[in-house]
């Protein structure tokens, strides 16, 4: 009989020859800030022994280490948000498929990357914000009724710059066309109250302080906001409701092209497509999960229920180009 010491050795070689390492860690490269992930990946570990290492950074240096580092891969997923940096990611060859019937059945599949690429994890939606001092919900109703005369020089936005925006507008496109998203953008420009924001709290911020009645901004930033402000005069409006429905983005995770643990990586993603991390990541981020039989957290529940945009997610990624083209165009800065 083989000699177990011998044996042992013998299956290590074969493992390490084939260029897998031992399973007992997973890299993640991640755009969430620490405090958002920790949580969830330190669960992970306690229940199966699995070390999760993650380092933190923009989506776009993070992007750019994968490639660098090509087969010489320290990192085994990208975590980032928004499905425009997926598809960036996707497209610059630095993601590989997880093919999965747990990750299908947990994840719907506008939600997912019609390549496998990569899988949405938790959705927030990117909606209108409006003063409830100085408007009434029944004048608001969709995104193009804000490009109308009623609401200059009473709009808020943040910069084109973000991949937020660029998102929007490239779901605008697959539904409008160029010349009318145009039309759209321009309108909304036209009536902007003052210069464009960095960031959408700024945007709330400006709206509760009366520099402008409504705004366009995630979810979960309104999130934040009010947990620190209860009485915030600033309320969600969910639009479009009598047609396509909000427009809904996500965080999401992909394995990496030269992944040195991939199967351990596609262990851990099927977890966090799961019941119990999707509860966890949704509320902590407070996002809506993208696991739909998994019901948001109370407090994100207390912001009303809408009807979702049904075009799949990636659109955000394919049309990206277009939609900076056009803003630009349209004088959003």
């Amino acid at each position: 009989m083989f000699p177990r010491k011998q044996l042992l050795a013998a299956l290590a070689l074969t493992v390490f020859g084939t260029g897998v390492q031992a399973a007992d860690e997973v890299v993640v490269y991640s755009s969430r800030i620490d405090e958002l992930i920790k949580p969830v990946f330190d669960a992970y570990t306690a229940q199966t022994g699995v070390k999760i290492k993650f380092i933190t950074d923009k989506e776009a240096p993070l992007m750019q280490r994968i490639k660098a580092e090509g087969e010489n891969a320290t990192a085994d997923l990208l975590l980032t948000v928004d499905a425009g940096n997926l598809w960036q990611a996707e497209q610059m060859g630095i993601l590989q498929p997880i093919k999965s019937t747990v990750i299908d059945a947990n994840i719907p599949q506008q939600y997912r990357a019609s390549s496998h690429d990569w899988t949405g994890l938790s959705l927030r939606a990117r909606t209108i914000a409006y003063s409830t001092d100085r408007v009434k919900p029944e004048e608001l109703s969709t995104y193009e009724a804000l490009a109308d005369k009623k609401w200059e020089g009473r709009l808020c936005l943040r910069t084109a710059k973000k991949v937020y925006n660029q998102s929007l507008t490239a779901t605008l496109i697959e539904t409008h066309g160029e010349a009318k998203t145009e039309e759209i953008l321009k309108g909304w420009v036209s009536n902007l109250s003052t210069d464009v924001f960095s960031d959408d709290v700024a945007v709330l911020e400006a709206i509760n302080a009366g520099q402008c009645d409504v705004g366009i901004v995630n979810t979960y930033y309104y999130g934040r906001l009010h947990k620190q402000k209860p009485d915030l005069p600033v309320k969600l409006f969910w639009p479009n409701q009598a047609d396509r429905g909000v427009h809904v983005n996500l965080s999401g995770i992909g394995m990496t092209k030269y992944a040195p643990h991939p199967e351990a990586a596609k262990a851990l993603v099927e977890w966090m497509t799961g019941a119990e991390a999707q509860k966890m990541f949704a509320g902590i981020n407070q996002e809506f999960p993208a696991n739909p039989k998994v019901e948001p957290s109370a407090e994100v529940a207390g912001w009303g229920s809408f009807k979702a945009d049904s075009l799949p997610v990636e659109v955000a990624g394919k049309r990206q180009a277009e939609a900076i083209r056009l803003m630009d165009r349209a004088g959003w800065n």
